[in-house]
């Protein structure tokens, strides 16, 4: 951490745990029994990618997946299953994010959308009783409002350009390789984040 006074964090599978199983699981009982087929198509097509950087609406998102479901099955149910793979805020690493918010400036930019941004601020409310990850953060930056999302360079630098930030004195943490390789590639120190290992063996010193 020589000379790091920058720190920018990734959201799932680095501070909120995420299951991707959880939500093929939920959609195949909604009667989608070729939901992980499906989810690879999409991240070939422009809807999940659109959702990402706020180029499909919501509504958009919800009126294509309603093609693949019985006609009985309501907006709500759709959302409920999309956000099954959102697990939990291990108490741990948010304690983890405090104490380094006294050495660091702490940036989040995160790969996400509308629909799961409700929902993890809402599971965050539920738990811990805080009602914004922001909290946590100088500022947190979510591609669906950035209009780019992870490994687009245009996202780093957009972090890096607001926040004056030099990228050899910040650190970028993400658990997929395209987003480390996407962040070295604008000047960014990295750590390509592997389970088990999670960022309480990364900041072990700085949480004792």
């Amino acid at each position: 951490m020589q000379g790091i006074k920058n720190i920018i964090f990734d959201l799932g599978g680095v501070i909120l745990n995420i299951n991707y199983k959880l939500t093929s699981e939920a959609f195949q009982e909604l009667g989608v029994a070729n939901f992980d087929e499906l989810y690879s198509q999409f991240h070939g097509s422009d809807l999940f990618n659109g959702l990402e950087t706020g180029h499909v609406a919501v509504e958009d998102f919800l009126l294509e997946m309603h093609k693949h479901v019985p006609s009985h099955i309501t907006d709500d149910q759709i959302e409920a299953a999309w956000n099954a793979m959102l697990l939990d805020f291990p108490v741990q690493r948010l304690q983890l994010l405090q104490q380094l918010r006294q050495h660091y400036n702490l940036f989040l930019l995160s790969n996400t959308n509308a629909i799961h941004l409700a929902a993890f601020n809402k599971i965050l409310e539920t738990s811990r009783g805080i009602p914004s990850l922001a909290t946590f953060f100088d500022k947190a930056y979510y591609s669906h409002q950035m209009g780019y999302r992870k490994p687009d360079k245009e996202s780093y630098q957009m972090v890096l350009d607001e926040n004056e930030l030099n990228p050899g004195e910040t650190l970028f943490i993400d658990d997929t390789l395209p987003n480390i390789e996407g962040a070295k590639a604008v000047g960014l120190q990295t750590i390509h984040l592997q389970a088990p290992k999670s960022i309480l063996e990364i900041f072990r010193p700085a949480n004792t």
